[in-house]
């Protein structure tokens, strides 16, 4: 089931960092793309923020086995 996450009353989202990070095929210039994303936590951190955790598969048309994993890591202050 796909869906759209979407956070009322946020004043401020930041890009806290990745983890996991690999890239396990090429991407040749001019391939076609697609980027797949999974929730996999939603926590409180130390300073009442969200802590919002995503897992991402980009994928190569045509290819056997995706062009990178990765996690990716969020903060919403609201």
């Amino acid at each position: 089931m796909e869906r759209d996450l979407h956070f009322e009353g946020v004043r401020l989202g930041i890009n806290y960092g990745l983890n996991k990070v690999r890239f396990p095929s090429p991407v040749p210039v001019g391939s076609r793309i697609r980027t797949g994303a999974t929730l996999v936590s939603v926590e409180t951190a130390g300073d009442g923020s969200l802590q919002i955790v995503v897992d991402f598969v980009i994928e190569r048309e045509g290819a056997e086995k995706p062009c990178c994993f990765a996690q990716g890591v969020y903060r919403f202050y609201i």
